[in-house]
């Protein structure tokens, strides 16, 4: 929604929507190139220092992300070979005054100053577009070729792998790179992100859950009995990460929504050694194999919600066969945990694109959707325009409520929140100023609510242990949609809606008397 001129000053992170249909501005074709224009904005610092990648890089990453301060590049990382670096909170809350979204925005195509709605209707209405399909280039012209390391070579303790949290099971290697997986007929190839523990220099264990896209393409390599081919991709163009948190549906390429979303292809090149092609700009590629079984203990490791883990699984085994990187290679850290970090700005506005365009293919009317980044992606916030009802007729507000349900309790990204709001659209649900005064003034304590049974996330932490191993309970519906205009609707008792407009244009001349 776009908040009139007479409304309260709206807080940094939720500057005043333009229209929603602003077109793609901004194009990074790799890593490098996103990081000089954060430092044109003023939002990367370069650490001189020696860091450690033992705890230190990530103490200063979260941090960085607690305070809002610049991305951390750490130029000179301890025990491994000069030139090697690591990135911190690549896409958290920008320090850039007045474009708090800034990173997630220049990720996706939009110029810095973009708004939490225009970044929802951008993705939302990429859902719809015909994918573009990757481009293949040369190995000659792929910058991730550079250098090429085989057999014993191969070894990620070259690199400077970051332990993230002092309570976590070991290092991680990937808390911000995608996994490239194919199924083995190739019908559909994913890129995603799941947690990488690494075991040694030659070995690698992560959560598969079922029902995550990985999972769902590593089953289908476990039924033939085969180990999955794999590659792990740090770095790289800004939007492969973020769309790799997106939870596109099942089927759907992560290369060719990224191509639609930026009207051209992306580049990738064919791996070194097992089937799968690659972001040619990539900082660093790792190849290897899945194993079909659950041979070794992961975790525990500090996640979204923002509590200390104590809970370890038994996961498959990556194989580390080969690994290529440009030189003074940028390997990406996030330290997750309360947020609002990489997991909150990404994962929650790429569930809210997902749950807008799948109100709208239903024939709802709604304005936006929005996951609260300081919820912790445990909320959902649904507003709906001031005349839903001429659009609805006969429809109220439980039966409206009702139907946004319907859709999402069958949706992916409905169930991946424990709780979603329906609201009017006067107040903005990125706001936290005007989320908190609506939830708090327009949902009933105990009524106006609807729980739908099923698959519930297994990390939520609002849910008990039962619920959480058995990845099953309820996701709630929350009527907070205000009464018809005319029947007892309330006005906001506000400088926007409480004094004429001719008061209010003399008091705002005369602000500064």
């Amino acid at each position: 929604m776009t908040i009139p001129a007479t409304h309260p000053a709206p807080t940094p992170e939720t500057a005043p929507a333009s229209p929603p249909d602003a077109a793609p501005t901004v194009r990074f074709g790799d890593l490098r190139g996103y990081l000089d224009a954060l430092e044109a904005l003023g939002d990367l610092k370069r650490v001189q220092r020696t860091v450690s990648a033992d705890l230190e890089a990530a103490a200063i990453s979260r941090l960085s992300s607690e305070r809002r301060s610049p991305a951390p590049l750490f130029e000179r990382v301890a025990d491994v070979a000069p030139g090697f670096r690591l990135l911190g909170a690549p896409a958290a809350l920008s320090a850039a005054p007045g474009k708090p979204l800034a990173r997630v925005a220049l990720s996706v195509g939009l110029p810095a100053s973009a708004t939490a709605a225009e970044l929802v209707e951008h993705l939302a209405r990429t859902r719809g577009a015909a994918p573009v399909p990757p481009r293949t280039v040369a190995r000659e012209d792929a910058p991730c070729k550079q250098n090429v390391l085989l057999g014993d070579d191969a070894t990620l303790d070259r690199f400077p792998v970051p332990r993230v949290h002092e309570f976590d099971g070991g290092r991680y290697p990937n808390t911000w790179g995608i996994i490239v997986a194919r199924t083995p007929d190739g019908r559909w190839t994913n890129w995603s992100i799941a947690r990488i523990m690494m075991i040694d220099g030659k070995h690698m264990t992560g959560l598969v859950v079922p029902a995550q896209h990985i999972g769902m393409i590593w089953q289908e390599w476990v039924r033939i009995g085969e180990p999955m081919p794999y590659a792990l991709v740090q770095g790289g163009d800004p939007a492969v990460p973020f769309v790799g948190g997106i939870p596109l549906p099942p089927g759907v390429d992560e290369a060719g929504y990224i191509g639609a979303l930026y009207g051209e292809p992306v580049d990738v090149v064919a791996c070194e050694t097992v089937d799968l092609e690659v972001p040619a700009g990539a900082e660093i590629v790792i190849e290897g194999h899945l194993s079909v079984g659950r041979d070794a203990r992961e975790g525990p490791f500090g996640e979204f919600a923002g509590y200390a883990s104590t809970e370890t699984s038994m996961q498959p085994v990556y194989t580390v066969e080969a690994i290529t990187h440009r030189d003074d290679p940028i390997w990406p850290l996030v330290a997750e945990g309360r947020p609002v970090d990489e997991f909150h700005t990404v994962t929650g506005v790429g569930q809210a694109a997902e749950v807008l365009a799948e109100l709208r293919a239903a024939g709802l009317p709604v304005t936006t959707a929005w996951s609260p980044l300081r919820a912790a992606a445990h909320w959902m916030v649904v507003t709906v325009p001031h005349d839903w009802r001429d659009r609805l007729p006969g429809v109220d507000s439980a039966e409206f409520t009702h139907r946004i349900g319907t859709v999402l309790s069958e949706s992916h990204s409905g169930r991946a929140t424990a709780a979603t709001f329906v609201l009017d659209d006067d107040i903005d649900p990125a706001d936290d100023t005007d989320l908190l005064w609506a939830l708090a003034t327009r949902i009933h304590p105990l009524d106006r609510s609807e729980a739908w049974y099923g698959f519930v996330h297994p990390l939520l932490n609002c849910y008990t242990p039962q619920e959480r191993a058995a990845q099953s309970g309820p996701i709630v519906f929350h009527d907070g949609l205000l009464p018809a205009p005319g029947a007892n609707r309330l006005r906001h008792s506000s400088f926007a809606q409480a004094y004429p407009e001719g008061i209010r244009r003399r008091v705002l001349d005369h602000w500064d008397d």
